[in-house]
């Protein structure tokens, strides 16, 4: 098997995990629009849902994030790059907005409350930081040309932006309440998610330009 054909797989592969888990995301979304204080994840965080400002950022924030995730998923076809170049830059655009208007700053107020204690708290923070960074290196690239460093930007934005699925897939298959201690457990897992997804993305980078080079 050719590193190109093996990168092309592992593309598929992640795109079908974030089409599916986007799904899955939509449905447990759903259960917010009732705009009950004790639903799904809101239960955990009794002691902040009488906050009308955290409130409305994690509505913001849940609301919007599966739109960001499908939107960022059309971004790396080179073929729907080059058949719908104006389409390209719309959902360029939306996906940018998005992470950068509404989701950076309600996840810099979610973050500060984050489950998971310090470790939690600076990994989300962090995560956060990274997450504006990307989108911005990756925006200012393309208006000075640097198609090359606008995609590697958008690659390691969309990673940041995929670890809500990632966190997610760790915890559904390794969380054991019986065992593991809750807050330790999100904690760490918030950090893992985020090295497990810019590790991926700076392999594809790295194959990639490999690739280019032969």
């Amino acid at each position: 098997m050719t590193k190109s054909l093996a990168i092309r797989i592992i593309q598929v592969m992640a795109a079908f995990c974030v089409i599916f888990f986007s799904i899955l995301m939509l449905k447990t979304i759903f259960q917010y629009t009732s705009l009950e204080k004790n639903t799904g994840f809101l239960a955990f965080k009794q002691q902040v849902v009488g906050n009308p400002y955290w409130m409305t950022f994690f509505y913001i924030h849940i609301f919007s994030v599966t739109l960001c995730l499908l939107a960022g998923l059309t971004q790396f076809s080179n073929q729907f790059l080059k058949d719908n170049r104006r389409l390209h830059k719309v959902i360029g655009k939306i996906y940018v907005y998005n992470i950068l208007v509404i989701n950076v700053p309600a996840c810099f107020v979610l973050g500060m409350f984050s489950n998971g204690g310090f470790i939690g708290i600076t990994g989300f923070i962090i995560q956060d930081i990274l997450w504006a960074y990307f989108t911005i290196t990756a925006v200012l690239s393309i208006r000075k040309g640097n198609i090359t460093r606008h995609k590697v930007y958008m690659m390691l934005s969309y990673a940041v932006t995929t670890t809500a699925i990632t966190f997610r897939i760790i915890k559904n298959l390794f969380y054991n309440e019986e065992y593991h201690d809750y807050e330790l457990f999100y904690g760490l897992n918030v950090w893992l998610a985020l090295i497990i997804n810019l590790l991926a993305a700076c392999f594809i980078i790295v194959q990639r330009k490999h690739s280019y080079q032969q």
